[in-house]
Protein backbone atom coordinates (compact mmCIF):
# COMPACT_ATOMS: atom_id res chain seq x y z
CA UNK A 1 0.00 0.00 0.00
CA UNK A 2 1.88 3.35 -0.97
CA UNK A 3 1.75 6.56 0.57
CA UNK A 4 2.29 9.92 -0.98
CA UNK A 5 0.98 11.88 2.22
CA UNK A 6 0.67 10.81 5.84
CA UNK A 7 0.14 11.97 9.42
CA UNK A 8 0.84 10.32 12.24
CA UNK A 9 0.58 10.62 16.09
CA UNK A 10 -3.07 12.57 15.62
CA UNK A 11 -3.96 13.33 19.66
CA UNK A 12 -7.34 12.36 18.15
CA UNK A 13 -8.84 11.56 15.05
CA UNK A 14 -12.31 12.86 13.79
CA UNK A 15 -13.57 9.77 11.41
CA UNK A 16 -17.10 11.06 10.90
CA UNK A 17 -18.02 7.20 10.14
CA UNK A 18 -18.84 4.26 11.61
CA UNK A 19 -20.26 0.26 10.84
CA UNK A 20 -23.02 -1.31 11.67
CA UNK A 21 -23.09 -4.67 13.03
CA UNK A 22 -22.98 -6.23 10.02
CA UNK A 23 -19.70 -4.05 9.00
CA UNK A 24 -20.93 -2.13 6.21
CA UNK A 25 -20.40 1.40 6.63
CA UNK A 26 -22.79 3.81 7.18
CA UNK A 27 -23.60 5.80 3.95
CA UNK A 28 -26.16 8.73 4.79
CA UNK A 29 -26.12 11.91 7.19
CA UNK A 30 -25.97 11.05 10.45
CA UNK A 31 -29.09 12.23 13.05
CA UNK A 32 -31.04 11.49 16.09
CA UNK A 33 -28.59 9.59 18.76
CA UNK A 34 -25.97 9.02 15.83
CA UNK A 35 -25.91 13.10 15.29
CA UNK A 36 -22.66 13.62 18.22
CA UNK A 37 -21.10 10.23 16.61
CA UNK A 38 -17.70 11.60 15.87
CA UNK A 39 -15.38 8.07 15.09
CA UNK A 40 -12.84 8.96 17.31
CA UNK A 41 -9.45 7.56 17.68
CA UNK A 42 -6.36 8.43 19.50
CA UNK A 43 -2.72 8.12 18.84
CA UNK A 44 -4.10 7.83 15.03
CA UNK A 45 -2.58 7.74 11.60
CA UNK A 46 -3.94 8.05 8.39
CA UNK A 47 -2.72 7.87 4.57
CA UNK A 48 -3.67 9.09 1.17
CA UNK A 49 -2.16 8.23 -1.86
CA UNK A 50 -3.26 10.09 -5.22
CA UNK A 51 -5.98 12.56 -3.52
CA UNK A 52 -7.51 9.40 -1.93
CA UNK A 53 -7.39 8.31 1.87
CA UNK A 54 -5.90 4.41 1.20
CA UNK A 55 -5.29 3.53 5.66
CA UNK A 56 -6.54 4.97 8.94
CA UNK A 57 -5.75 3.85 12.13
CA UNK A 58 -3.61 3.39 14.93
CA UNK A 59 -0.03 5.03 13.86
CA UNK A 60 1.96 2.21 14.14
CA UNK A 61 0.03 -0.32 12.63
CA UNK A 62 -0.59 2.02 9.46
CA UNK A 63 3.29 3.03 9.10
CA UNK A 64 3.70 -1.03 9.18
CA UNK A 65 1.17 -1.24 6.28
CA UNK A 66 2.09 1.53 4.04
CA UNK A 67 4.87 1.90 1.37
CA UNK A 68 5.88 5.21 1.48
CA UNK A 69 6.65 7.21 -1.77
CA UNK A 70 10.38 8.70 -2.38
CA UNK A 71 8.73 12.29 -2.30
CA UNK A 72 5.63 11.38 0.66
CA UNK A 73 4.95 14.40 2.65
CA UNK A 74 4.82 13.30 6.26
CA UNK A 75 3.26 15.19 9.25
CA UNK A 76 3.32 14.40 12.56
CA UNK A 77 0.10 15.77 14.43
CA UNK A 78 1.08 14.84 18.46
CA UNK A 79 -0.97 17.28 20.46
CA UNK A 80 -3.52 17.95 17.77
CA UNK A 81 -6.86 17.25 16.27
CA UNK A 82 -7.20 15.98 12.38
CA UNK A 83 -10.93 16.57 11.34
CA UNK A 84 -12.56 15.76 7.90
CA UNK A 85 -12.17 18.85 5.90
CA UNK A 86 -15.45 21.21 7.03
CA UNK A 87 -18.14 21.83 4.32
CA UNK A 88 -20.13 24.80 4.56
CA UNK A 89 -23.23 24.22 3.03
CA UNK A 90 -24.96 27.35 2.54
CA UNK A 91 -23.10 30.53 1.40
CA UNK A 92 -23.48 33.49 -0.71
CA UNK A 93 -19.93 34.09 -2.10
CA UNK A 94 -20.24 36.21 -5.00
CA UNK A 95 -21.57 39.84 -4.61
CA UNK A 96 -20.17 43.30 -5.26
CA UNK A 97 -20.74 46.04 -2.49
CA UNK A 98 -21.02 45.98 1.03
CA UNK A 99 -23.75 47.11 3.80
CA UNK A 100 -22.22 48.38 6.87
CA UNK A 101 -24.23 51.31 6.58
CA UNK A 102 -27.11 49.25 7.31
CA UNK A 103 -25.23 47.19 9.89
CA UNK A 104 -25.31 50.29 11.68
CA UNK A 105 -29.43 50.96 10.78
CA UNK A 106 -29.99 47.49 12.22
CA UNK A 107 -28.19 48.70 15.65
CA UNK A 108 -30.23 51.69 15.72
CA UNK A 109 -33.84 49.88 16.25
CA UNK A 110 -34.22 49.24 11.77
CA UNK A 111 -35.44 45.31 10.93
CA UNK A 112 -34.20 43.47 8.04
CA UNK A 113 -37.90 43.36 6.73
CA UNK A 114 -37.58 47.37 7.18
CA UNK A 115 -34.46 47.60 5.41
CA UNK A 116 -35.39 45.43 2.67
CA UNK A 117 -38.92 47.17 2.50
CA UNK A 118 -36.94 50.62 1.89
CA UNK A 119 -35.12 49.38 -0.93
CA UNK A 120 -32.03 48.75 1.23
CA UNK A 121 -30.65 44.73 1.47
CA UNK A 122 -30.73 42.41 -1.02
CA UNK A 123 -32.10 45.02 -3.70
CA UNK A 124 -28.56 47.20 -3.04
CA UNK A 125 -26.68 44.24 -3.33
CA UNK A 126 -28.32 43.52 -6.40
CA UNK A 127 -27.45 46.33 -8.07
CA UNK A 128 -24.14 46.34 -7.32
CA UNK A 129 -23.73 42.78 -8.12
CA UNK A 130 -25.16 44.09 -11.94
CA UNK A 131 -22.71 46.74 -12.43
CA UNK A 132 -19.52 44.49 -11.24
CA UNK A 133 -17.74 43.18 -14.15
CA UNK A 134 -17.15 39.12 -14.09
CA UNK A 135 -13.43 40.04 -13.34
CA UNK A 136 -14.38 42.14 -10.42
CA UNK A 137 -16.60 39.68 -9.22
CA UNK A 138 -14.27 36.64 -9.29
CA UNK A 139 -11.35 38.80 -7.44
CA UNK A 140 -13.87 39.33 -4.46
CA UNK A 141 -15.12 35.69 -4.46
CA UNK A 142 -11.60 34.43 -4.51
CA UNK A 143 -9.90 36.50 -1.45
CA UNK A 144 -13.51 35.03 0.39
CA UNK A 145 -12.72 31.81 -0.50
CA UNK A 146 -9.68 31.99 0.09
CA UNK A 147 -10.03 32.81 3.81
CA UNK A 148 -12.73 29.98 4.26
CA UNK A 149 -10.25 27.85 3.04
CA UNK A 150 -7.77 28.84 6.04
CA UNK A 151 -10.58 29.00 8.44
CA UNK A 152 -11.04 24.88 7.32
CA UNK A 153 -13.50 24.72 4.60
CA UNK A 154 -12.37 22.49 1.88
CA UNK A 155 -16.04 22.61 0.08
CA UNK A 156 -18.47 25.34 -0.36
CA UNK A 157 -21.71 25.48 -1.97
CA UNK A 158 -22.53 29.34 -2.99
CA UNK A 159 -25.44 30.49 -4.63
CA UNK A 160 -26.67 33.31 -7.20
CA UNK A 161 -29.15 35.34 -6.36
CA UNK A 162 -27.83 38.93 -7.06
CA UNK A 163 -28.77 39.69 -10.15
CA UNK A 164 -32.69 38.51 -10.63
CA UNK A 165 -31.81 38.75 -14.44
CA UNK A 166 -30.76 36.55 -16.77
CA UNK A 167 -27.51 37.94 -17.43
CA UNK A 168 -25.91 38.43 -13.45
CA UNK A 169 -27.79 35.30 -12.43
CA UNK A 170 -25.19 33.46 -15.01
CA UNK A 171 -22.29 35.90 -14.55
CA UNK A 172 -22.44 34.84 -10.20
CA UNK A 173 -22.42 31.43 -11.69
CA UNK A 174 -20.25 31.50 -14.02
CA UNK A 175 -17.69 33.08 -11.49
CA UNK A 176 -18.22 29.86 -8.94
CA UNK A 177 -17.16 27.58 -11.65
CA UNK A 178 -14.59 29.55 -12.68
CA UNK A 179 -13.60 29.61 -8.60
CA UNK A 180 -13.90 25.64 -8.82
CA UNK A 181 -11.39 25.12 -11.41
CA UNK A 182 -9.28 27.81 -10.29
CA UNK A 183 -8.77 27.65 -6.86
CA UNK A 184 -8.15 24.79 -4.05
CA UNK A 185 -11.82 24.32 -2.60
CA UNK A 186 -14.49 22.42 -4.92
CA UNK A 187 -17.60 24.96 -4.96
CA UNK A 188 -20.82 23.36 -5.51
CA UNK A 189 -23.18 25.96 -7.69
CA UNK A 190 -26.52 26.75 -6.56
CA UNK A 191 -29.35 28.72 -8.36
CA UNK A 192 -30.67 31.28 -6.34
CA UNK A 193 -33.08 33.68 -8.88
CA UNK A 194 -35.52 32.88 -6.71
CA UNK A 195 -33.53 35.66 -3.96
CA UNK A 196 -36.50 38.17 -4.24
CA UNK A 197 -39.16 39.63 -6.58
CA UNK A 198 -37.42 42.36 -8.47
CA UNK A 199 -38.77 45.94 -7.97
CA UNK A 200 -39.97 46.84 -11.28
CA UNK A 201 -41.44 43.24 -11.65
CA UNK A 202 -44.85 41.54 -11.18
CA UNK A 203 -44.48 38.28 -8.69
CA UNK A 204 -46.68 35.90 -10.81
CA UNK A 205 -44.90 36.83 -14.14
CA UNK A 206 -41.04 36.79 -12.15
CA UNK A 207 -42.29 33.15 -11.18
CA UNK A 208 -43.52 32.57 -14.65
CA UNK A 209 -39.83 33.54 -16.12
CA UNK A 210 -38.02 31.43 -13.61
CA UNK A 211 -40.39 28.58 -14.57
CA UNK A 212 -40.12 28.57 -18.19
CA UNK A 213 -37.13 30.27 -19.36
CA UNK A 214 -34.64 30.76 -16.63
CA UNK A 215 -34.38 27.30 -14.97
CA UNK A 216 -34.63 25.67 -18.26
CA UNK A 217 -31.42 27.48 -19.78
CA UNK A 218 -29.71 27.57 -16.48
CA UNK A 219 -29.88 23.34 -16.79
CA UNK A 220 -28.87 22.98 -19.93
CA UNK A 221 -25.94 24.68 -19.80
CA UNK A 222 -25.00 23.00 -16.60
CA UNK A 223 -24.44 25.92 -14.64
CA UNK A 224 -25.57 24.58 -10.83
CA UNK A 225 -26.03 21.49 -9.12
CA UNK A 226 -29.30 23.30 -6.87
CA UNK A 227 -32.05 25.39 -7.29
CA UNK A 228 -32.82 27.40 -3.72
CA UNK A 229 -35.76 29.56 -3.25
CA UNK A 230 -36.35 31.95 -0.60
CA UNK A 231 -39.81 31.10 1.15
CA UNK A 232 -40.83 33.59 3.60
CA UNK A 233 -43.52 36.27 3.84
CA UNK A 234 -43.03 39.30 1.38
CA UNK A 235 -41.22 37.34 -0.66
CA UNK A 236 -42.05 33.71 -2.23
CA UNK A 237 -45.21 31.96 -1.03
CA UNK A 238 -45.09 28.02 -0.49
CA UNK A 239 -47.20 27.91 -3.68
CA UNK A 240 -44.78 30.20 -5.63
CA UNK A 241 -41.57 27.91 -4.20
CA UNK A 242 -43.36 24.79 -5.02
CA UNK A 243 -43.92 25.81 -8.53
CA UNK A 244 -40.39 26.61 -8.82
CA UNK A 245 -38.54 24.13 -6.81
CA UNK A 246 -40.83 21.80 -9.14
CA UNK A 247 -39.67 22.90 -12.40
CA UNK A 248 -36.23 22.53 -11.56
CA UNK A 249 -36.72 19.27 -10.06
CA UNK A 250 -38.29 18.20 -13.54
CA UNK A 251 -34.87 20.10 -15.01
CA UNK A 252 -32.74 17.90 -12.70
CA UNK A 253 -31.48 20.41 -10.06
CA UNK A 254 -31.50 19.42 -6.04
CA UNK A 255 -34.12 21.59 -4.74
CA UNK A 256 -33.34 23.24 -1.46
CA UNK A 257 -35.33 26.28 0.49
CA UNK A 258 -34.82 29.10 2.90
CA UNK A 259 -37.41 28.20 5.04
CA UNK A 260 -39.54 29.43 8.07
CA UNK A 261 -36.38 32.15 8.64
CA UNK A 262 -38.77 35.12 9.59
CA UNK A 263 -42.34 33.40 9.86
CA UNK A 264 -43.56 30.01 10.16
CA UNK A 265 -44.56 29.76 6.68
CA UNK A 266 -44.99 26.03 6.16
CA UNK A 267 -41.59 25.88 4.50
CA UNK A 268 -40.44 22.73 6.60
CA UNK A 269 -43.42 20.61 5.43
CA UNK A 270 -43.08 21.63 1.98
CA UNK A 271 -39.44 20.36 1.72
CA UNK A 272 -40.52 17.36 3.03
CA UNK A 273 -43.35 17.32 0.25
CA UNK A 274 -40.83 17.91 -2.28
CA UNK A 275 -37.89 15.95 -1.30
CA UNK A 276 -35.79 18.95 -0.81
CA UNK A 277 -32.32 17.94 0.08
CA UNK A 278 -32.13 20.75 3.03
CA UNK A 279 -34.41 23.30 4.11
CA UNK A 280 -32.17 26.14 5.71
CA UNK A 281 -32.73 28.41 8.21
CA UNK A 282 -35.87 26.98 9.99
CA UNK A 283 -35.81 29.59 13.23
CA UNK A 284 -39.76 29.35 13.47
CA UNK A 285 -40.47 25.94 11.95
CA UNK A 286 -43.20 24.10 13.41
CA UNK A 287 -43.08 20.43 14.97
CA UNK A 288 -45.44 18.73 12.38
CA UNK A 289 -42.90 20.20 9.66
CA UNK A 290 -40.12 18.64 11.18
CA UNK A 291 -41.57 15.49 12.02
CA UNK A 292 -42.16 15.58 7.98
CA UNK A 293 -38.70 16.58 7.41
CA UNK A 294 -37.38 13.94 9.48
CA UNK A 295 -39.68 11.20 7.89
CA UNK A 296 -38.83 12.45 4.06
CA UNK A 297 -35.13 12.19 5.30
CA UNK A 298 -34.57 16.24 4.71
CA UNK A 299 -31.48 18.25 6.10
CA UNK A 300 -31.45 20.89 8.61
CA UNK A 301 -28.97 23.58 7.56
CA UNK A 302 -28.93 25.62 10.61
CA UNK A 303 -27.14 29.30 10.22
CA UNK A 304 -26.82 30.12 13.79
CA UNK A 305 -24.28 33.15 12.95
CA UNK A 306 -27.38 34.91 11.04
CA UNK A 307 -29.83 35.14 13.92
CA UNK A 308 -26.75 36.95 15.94
CA UNK A 309 -25.90 39.09 13.26
CA UNK A 310 -29.47 39.91 13.04
CA UNK A 311 -30.21 40.24 16.49
CA UNK A 312 -32.89 37.49 16.92
CA UNK A 313 -33.82 36.47 20.19
CA UNK A 314 -35.01 32.84 19.25
CA UNK A 315 -32.83 30.63 17.15
CA UNK A 316 -33.93 27.70 15.17
CA UNK A 317 -35.13 24.71 17.69
CA UNK A 318 -32.17 22.28 17.01
CA UNK A 319 -32.36 20.39 20.18
CA UNK A 320 -36.02 19.67 19.14
CA UNK A 321 -34.30 18.44 15.53
CA UNK A 322 -31.90 16.32 16.70
CA UNK A 323 -34.60 14.68 19.36
CA UNK A 324 -37.14 14.16 15.96
CA UNK A 325 -34.10 12.36 13.73
CA UNK A 326 -33.74 15.48 11.50
CA UNK A 327 -30.41 15.43 10.62
CA UNK A 328 -28.30 18.83 11.41
CA UNK A 329 -25.92 20.41 9.51
CA UNK A 330 -24.54 24.08 10.27
CA UNK A 331 -23.28 26.61 8.34
CA UNK A 332 -21.87 30.26 7.67
CA UNK A 333 -25.27 32.30 5.66
CA UNK A 334 -21.80 34.17 4.47
CA UNK A 335 -23.66 37.40 3.20
CA UNK A 336 -23.08 41.11 3.06
CA UNK A 337 -26.47 41.43 4.75
CA UNK A 338 -27.23 38.85 7.59
CA UNK A 339 -23.98 37.30 8.16
CA UNK A 340 -21.14 38.58 7.22
CA UNK A 341 -18.78 35.62 8.17
CA UNK A 342 -16.46 33.32 6.42
CA UNK A 343 -15.65 31.28 9.63
CA UNK A 344 -17.13 27.78 10.06
CA UNK A 345 -15.59 27.42 13.75
CA UNK A 346 -17.13 30.21 14.63
CA UNK A 347 -20.38 28.91 13.87
CA UNK A 348 -19.67 25.81 15.23
CA UNK A 349 -19.15 28.08 18.55
CA UNK A 350 -22.35 29.76 17.87
CA UNK A 351 -24.09 25.77 17.24
CA UNK A 352 -22.60 24.74 21.24
CA UNK A 353 -23.79 28.22 22.70
CA UNK A 354 -26.77 29.49 20.80
CA UNK A 355 -28.38 26.12 19.59
CA UNK A 356 -27.78 23.67 22.04
CA UNK A 357 -26.01 21.21 20.26
CA UNK A 358 -23.03 19.59 22.11
CA UNK A 359 -19.56 20.22 20.55
CA UNK A 360 -19.53 16.56 18.91
CA UNK A 361 -23.24 17.25 17.30
CA UNK A 362 -21.60 20.33 16.02
CA UNK A 363 -18.45 18.62 14.44
CA UNK A 364 -21.17 16.32 12.36
CA UNK A 365 -23.18 19.44 11.53
CA UNK A 366 -20.07 20.97 9.67
CA UNK A 367 -18.92 17.59 7.97
CA UNK A 368 -20.53 15.06 7.51
CA UNK A 369 -24.06 15.96 7.53
CA UNK A 370 -23.01 19.18 5.34
CA UNK A 371 -21.32 17.13 2.89
CA UNK A 372 -24.69 15.61 2.43
CA UNK A 373 -26.34 18.85 2.54
CA UNK A 374 -24.96 19.72 -0.83
CA UNK A 375 -24.76 15.96 -2.71
CA UNK A 376 -20.69 14.79 -1.67
CA UNK A 377 -21.42 12.87 1.15
CA UNK A 378 -20.13 10.16 -1.00
CA UNK A 379 -16.91 11.70 -1.88
CA UNK A 380 -16.41 13.62 1.78
CA UNK A 381 -17.42 14.97 4.90
CA UNK A 382 -16.07 11.65 6.62
CA UNK A 383 -12.51 10.25 6.54
CA UNK A 384 -12.95 6.58 5.04
CA UNK A 385 -10.91 4.51 2.59
CA UNK A 386 -11.25 5.65 -0.67
CA UNK A 387 -12.77 9.08 -0.03
CA UNK A 388 -11.05 12.27 -1.08
CA UNK A 389 -8.29 13.31 1.22
CA UNK A 390 -9.47 16.63 2.22
CA UNK A 391 -8.75 16.97 6.04
CA UNK A 392 -7.54 19.74 8.75
CA UNK A 393 -4.53 19.56 11.06
CA UNK A 394 -6.01 21.92 14.22
CA UNK A 395 -3.92 23.27 17.06
CA UNK A 396 -6.15 22.05 19.76
CA UNK A 397 -5.12 18.84 22.10
CA UNK A 398 -9.06 18.05 21.76
CA UNK A 399 -12.05 18.25 20.04
CA UNK A 400 -13.88 20.46 21.95
CA UNK A 401 -10.95 23.12 22.41
CA UNK A 402 -11.90 24.54 18.23
CA UNK A 403 -15.53 25.74 19.49
CA UNK A 404 -14.74 26.55 23.34
CA UNK A 405 -12.10 28.80 21.27
CA UNK A 406 -14.94 31.47 20.08
CA UNK A 407 -13.69 33.54 17.68
CA UNK A 408 -10.05 32.14 17.26
CA UNK A 409 -8.98 30.18 14.17
CA UNK A 410 -7.24 27.28 15.29
CA UNK A 411 -6.32 25.88 11.73
CA UNK A 412 -2.81 24.67 11.51
CA UNK A 413 -3.05 22.98 7.90
CA UNK A 414 -5.00 22.20 5.45
CA UNK A 415 -4.95 19.25 3.17
CA UNK A 416 -6.93 19.23 0.14
CA UNK A 417 -7.20 15.98 -2.26
CA UNK A 418 -4.35 14.96 -0.46
CA UNK A 419 -2.41 18.03 -1.07
CA UNK A 420 -0.93 20.87 1.42
CA UNK A 421 -3.32 23.62 0.54
CA UNK A 422 -2.47 25.82 3.39
CA UNK A 423 -0.01 26.27 6.57
CA UNK A 424 -0.36 28.66 8.85
CA UNK A 425 2.83 30.55 9.60
CA UNK A 426 5.19 29.75 12.83
CA UNK A 427 4.09 32.43 15.32
CA UNK A 428 6.73 34.50 17.07
CA UNK A 429 7.33 33.87 20.44
CA UNK A 430 5.61 35.61 23.13
CA UNK A 431 8.54 38.42 24.87
CA UNK A 432 8.10 39.95 27.83
CA UNK A 433 8.84 43.88 27.81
Amino acid sequence: MRADLIIVHAEQLLTMAHAGEDGTPASGPFAGPDQGRLGLLEDAAIACHDGVIVAIGPTEEILAQVQEDPDCVTLDARGKIVSPGLVDAHTHLVFAGTREREFELRAKGASYAEIHASGGGIHSTVRATREASKTELLDLATRRLQTMLEHGATTVEAKSGYGLDFDTEVKQLEVLMELSRRHPVDVVPTFMGAHAVPKDQDAEAFVTWLVEDAIPKISIRGLARFCDVFCEKGVFTPEQTERILKAAQAHGLGAKLHADELVDTGGAALAAKLGAVSADHLHCANAEGLAAMAKAGVIATLLPGTGVFLGMREHAPARKMVDLGVPVAVATDFNPGSCFSESLPLMMSLAVTQLRLTPQEAWVAVTRNAAHAVGRGHRVGSLEVGKQADLVVWDAHDYRVVPYRMGINLVDTVVKLGKVVHRRSPRPEAQLV
